[in-house]
């Protein structure tokens, strides 16, 4: 017996071993292209190529952050320092507005249900499966007739909008998951709409606002379509597009170009890393019940 017992230790050991040695593997597979953006980011421009941008670097130098930050008026190219701005202006009011509208869609789907509610939500919900390129004609007629075209707030609208789908989903899984009970309570105590929503269902609802928040942080952020098509001037472009521009039409810094891919993705990390535990959480929570 105790012979038996062994032999199933071993096997598992190896079993664990065997699946950690794959997620070891693929884990650096996808961690390879980080380690080139910053090993050619702190490179200086005289050593730095397509060739070395695997070695690691002699010498580390901080050029190239800083001009991309900056910029080089004699290189012809600006500063990712305005486009950072611009990111933040665009994408922070578009994803508070988003969740709090999918916030709202969900718990109206859920908890106050009328008669056509899943068809509603069905409609809302084909949002997602249209290509974005197939809706940019009348996007941007739409977004010109408003008079909002090539302005940072006519971009944060259009992604407020093409952001709602996802939000209402996010939101609806996870208030499917909450006790019809408390709503019915609070109705019977007199609380209306607005107040069961702000005193109860929102605060409680703090895990699938950080997912939706995240994703939506991250879509918009990293947006670069709707950025390059409704905002043509460079002084509201976000810095999606400002990369672009640094690139030049004879050659390429490769120092500050991946300085600056760097700096475009810090963001996204630092908030990902902030709040991941609770990411997964929100996941799961809107898993257990749809």
């Amino acid at each position: 017996m105790s012979d038996e017992v062994a032999r199933r230790r071993v096997q598992h050991s190896i079993r664990r071993i065997i699946l950690y040695a794959v997620a070891v593997f693929f884990a650096l597979v996808y961690l390879l292209p980080l380690y080139v953006m910053v090993n050619a980011s702190v490179t200086s421009f005289e050593t730095v190529s397509v060739n070395t941008m695997w070695q690691l670097p002699k010498a580390l130098s901080l050029k190239g952050f800083m001009a991309a930050w900056v910029g080089d008026p004699l290189q012809g190219f600006t500063g990712l320092g305005r486009y950072f701005v611009n990111s933040l202006i665009i994408t922070i009011p578009a994803m508070i507005v988003s969740v709090f509208l999918g916030a709202i869609n969900g718990y109206i789907l859920t908890k106050w249900k009328f008669k056509g509610s899943n068809l509603v939500f069905l409609l809302i919900l084909f949002g997602m499966f249209i290509p974005l390129q197939s809706i940019l004609i009348p996007l941007v007629e739409v977004v010109r007739m408003t008079g909002l075209y090539g302005t940072r707030i006519g971009l944060a609208l259009a992604c407020t909008v093409y952001g709602i789908p996802i939000t209402t989903l996010l939101f609806r899984s996870f208030y499917g998951t909450l006790p019809t009970s408390l709503v019915e309570c609070a109705r019977i105590d007199g609380a209306g709409f607005f107040k069961i929503f702000f005193r109860i269902a929102f605060p409680l609802s703090l895990s699938a606002i950080t997912v939706a928040s995240i994703w939506q942080f991250t879509q918009i952020w990293n947006g670069y379509l709707l950025a390059v098509v409704l905002t043509q001037r460079p002084e509201v472009q976000p810095i999606t597009v400002g990369l672009l521009n640094m690139v030049g039409a004879f050659f390429v810094r490769w120092n500050i170009i991946m300085a600056g891919a760097f700096i475009a993705a810090i963001p996204t990390l630092f908030i990902y890393v902030l709040v991941s535990r609770y990411f997964v959480k929100g996941i799961m929570s809107g898993a257990v019940k749809g």
